[in-house]
Formats: structure tokens, sequence, C-alpha cells
């Protein structure tokens, strides 16, 4: 059997590795648009336009578009409930991205789904989820499929598996290790660990706090990446993506981030201190990505501005569409429930009574 690589990437300079300059600008656009975006949604939140629940990807651009960036668009992706920056980076408008956090018949996910449960299938991003771990089965399955399509090569679709460092201790985790390291599947799962779950530390709820290291019960080779580093994320996914694609082997990921607010926008952290508070923002990746390219002659300060004016009229723009679009039609309630139409299926609402009108016909029953 393979022996365990566990390792610590280092961080490439974007100037030495000959990166291309354009390339790395557009990286600087979409953390932006990721960070004005966030902004936004939580203003929206508190101004009562966003129900539910809203986890936001502020300090963690870096990380998001580095993953994303190491994505084909034949990939399949599988997110946490901390979505929006990833569908953002994958390619989805945010027009409707915002409609969705609104509730809205245009948003992704017809409205239906809210903030944690954005989808795509053109972008092959199959889910937001709700539940801790309850992405995992669902993209081991995934990776299962495309196995059964085709054996192992370069061309080889992958699967991308995001998952918060809380996940490592729930049992789905370790089933979907076990399953993709014995049936030889190609998935890299991705720990996005902003050492916090919820409000309890990483080092308090984990006998291995070095998390690219659970994997190794299972021989899955691990690697640790520093997850401010967009270019360094990028690079790391991209291996360890390639190397499931080619081997039809698992691999494990862990991007160290730090999310800058609480655990969603309603959660003041008040676990943090001050002084962890100034130093979280000291390492915002976001100033320090603008800083390095203007430091690099790769991005003009007057440049810099223009594409933060950009990003706030691309969500000042979204945030319109989501207001002058419609909420779903409660005629279409029940559509897509069920991948195909279910016989004698009930879809009434509270009060009506559970025959007649209420059971359609196009169910295939009830007339």
């Amino acid at each position: 059997m393979d022996a365990i690589q566990e390792r610590t990437a280092s961080r490439p300079s974007a100037a030495s590795a000959g990166e291309d300059a354009q390339l790395l600008r557009d990286y600087y656009r979409q953390m932006t648009l990721i960070r004005s975006f966030e902004l936004r949604a939580a203003e929206m939140y508190t101004r009562a336009k966003i129900g539910g629940y809203c986890h936001l990807n502020l300090g963690e651009e870096a990380t998001v578009v580095g993953l994303m960036a190491a994505l084909r668009p034949t990939d399949y992706l599988f997110t946490t409930y901390r979505d929006h920056g990833y569908a953002l980076a994958r390619g989805a408008d945010p027009g409707r991205v915002m409609a969705e956090l609104f509730g809205r018949a245009t948003g992704l996910s017809g409205g239906r789904g809210g903030s944690m449960h954005l989808f795509d299938a053109g972008l092959r991003m199959l889910g937001g989820y709700a539940i801790v771990g309850g992405q995992m089965p669902p993209a081991t399955g995934a990776a299962l499929a495309i196995a059964h399509r085709g054996g192992p090569g370069p061309d080889s679709e992958a699967v991308m598996c995001l998952l918060g460092d809380g996940t490592t201790n729930i049992g789905a985790f370790h089933e979907s290790l076990n399953l993709a390291a014995v049936w030889h599947l190609p998935i890299a799962y991705i720990i996005v660990n902003n050492h916090l779950g919820m409000g309890t530390s990483v080092e308090a709820a984990s006998g291995e706090p070095a998390l690219y290291r659970r994997g190794s019960a299972y021989r899955i080779p691990g690697a640790r990446v520093d997850g401010n580093d967009v270019i360094a994320v990028r690079d790391a996914a991209q291996a360890a993506l390639d190397q499931a694609r080619s081997e039809h082997r698992p691999r494990l990921l862990e991007a160290v981030s730090y999310r800058l607010r609480g655990h969603s926008v309603v959660d003041p952290a008040q676990y943090r201190s001050a002084q962890e508070t100034q130093r979280l923002r000291a390492q915002d990746p976001l100033p320090a990505f603008r800083a390095y390219l203007i430091d690099h002659h790769i991005l003009e300060p007057d440049t810099a501005v223009r594409i933060d004016e950009e990003a706030e009229r691309a969500v000042t723009a979204a945030v319109d569409f989501a207001d002058a679009s419609p909420p779903p039609d409660t005629e279409t309630l029940f559509d897509h429930v069920y991948a195909t139409e279910v016989a004698n299926t009930y879809r009434g609402l509270p009060g009506d009574t559970p025959i007649g009108p209420a059971v359609h016909a196009g169910s295939g029953g009830g007339e």
C-alpha cells in the first residue's frame, strides 16, 4: 500500500513563479466581488431581506478563489452551508445568488433553498448542504459514478468536496473516506479549517488537530496549505485533484483559513478576545493580496480602486435584481420534490381536504 504523505505546502511567490499578471488581477477581482457580496448580504439580513440562516465567507476569499481556480469545468463541486463565495467564483451570476438568498423565484434554486442550498447543475455545483457533513456521502457517490463511467487518467472527471473542521469528527467523514479509499474514487476532500466549529476551537474538539492527518487511518495522503495565499491554495488543490483523477484515489487537503465574523451573521463571536480579533484582521487576505500585487507592479493603485468600485456596482445590481424578482408561485410548491412524477402524490396545502383538487392530475392520479 502507498505510504501516507504528510506535508505542509509552502507559499510560492507569484512573481518568481511567472504567474500571468492578468490572471492574478482576475483573482483579486473575484476576491473583491466576494467580499462586497458578503458585506452586502450581512446588511440585507439585518434589513430582513434574507431569512433563515446566513453564513459568510468573509476572510476566506483567498481559499475560495484558489479552490475554484483549481477546478475544471467538468469537475463536480459539493460545498458546505458557507457557499456564497464558491458559487460566485465558480461563475454563478451574482444576481441569481442574491435572489436565492432573498427567497425569490429567479434564484439559483428557485427560491427554495436560500443561503445554505445554492445549486447550479450547469456549473456542476451540486449543492450547499445545511447538515454538517451532509455533503460527504453524495459527493462520494458522485465520485463512484465517475469511476463507473471510466477508468483513471488525466482527462477523468473528479469531485471536490468541501467540509469544515467540525465535520472531521462525525461519522459521515470517516465512512466516506473509508469507502473512497476502498473503492479507489477520484475525489479530493478539502477541509476549510477556520479554527472554530461554531465557537469551539479545533484543539478543544479534535484529538488530532492537524486535520490533514485525519485520512491516515485510510491511507489517504494529506497536505496542509496556507488558506490566505490564493496561489498556494490553487496549486495544492490542483495537485490533489490531478492525483485523484489520474489514479482514481482520494486525496485530503486542509486549507487553514480564518473567518473574520461569527459563525453566522447573528453570532457576535464573543468567544474571541479583542486581541485575537485584531490579529485576524491584520491577516486579512484581501488587503494583503492587493498590497502584494501593487508592490510587485502587477496592479496599479487606480486599477485596484476601479476593481473595488466595479464590485460594489455589481453587488448593488444584484440586490436590485433580487428585490425586483417575484417569490415562487405557491402553485409550484411541490415541483422538484421527486426527480420523476409519483402517482397519487398529495399536493395539498394546510387546510385543504386531502382528496379532489389537491391531487393534481399531472402527478399520475387523482382525477
